[in-house]
């Protein structure tokens, strides 16, 4: 598996899984509805940020992350990362690989810790992941999601120190 820097001329892979994904309202606080467009200025990051797809030995797009600022001015240093895997390629450490990626990719660039802000609390695979990967919980937004089969679940807020 590549990491290398998405470009518009993958988002007609990334849309795909990016819709299916956010059209289920399972996993991402983002509008249910949300169009090609505005998904795609949503997603393509410039710099400083960053996004990048996971691409397999025959060039399919498995999956993307995006890597930014997390907060603006004095809280400039965290660092915050979104990722998305194909579910067709799920369970293949592709979401290992984006997420260890972005952590390196926020320590060489200067950031002191990541900050997930909003990482949905059924959401176990993730949860698993992050926290193998040393991110903590620091805290959990009671009922600050509203799953589409679970109802009102927490998000959590996990950190990172880099």
């Amino acid at each position: 598996m590549l990491i290398r820097e998405a470009t518009t001329e993958d988002w007609p892979a990334i849309w795909p899984f990016f819709h299916r994904i956010v059209a289920a309202g399972e996993t991402f606080t983002y509008p249910t509805e949300l169009g090609e467009t505005e998904g795609r200025d949503w997603w393509l990051q410039v710099a400083p940020n960053r996004s990048v797809v996971a691409v397999g030995d025959d060039g399919t797009v498995l999956g993307t992350a995006k890597m930014n600022v997390n907060h603006l001015g004095n809280g400039a240093h965290i660092a915050g990362a979104s990722y998305m895997v194909d579910p067709a390629y799920a369970g293949r450490g592709v979401g290992r690989a984006l997420c260890t990626y972005s952590i390196d990719w926020a320590r060489a660039a200067g950031f002191r810790a990541m900050q997930f802000n909003a990482v949905v609390e059924t959401n176990t695979y993730a949860v698993k992941l992050y926290r193998s990967l040393g991110f903590d919980i620091l805290g959990t937004l009671p009922e600050g999601f509203r799953h589409p089969a679970e109802g009102y679940v927490g998000l959590h807020i996990m950190h990172r120190r880099l």
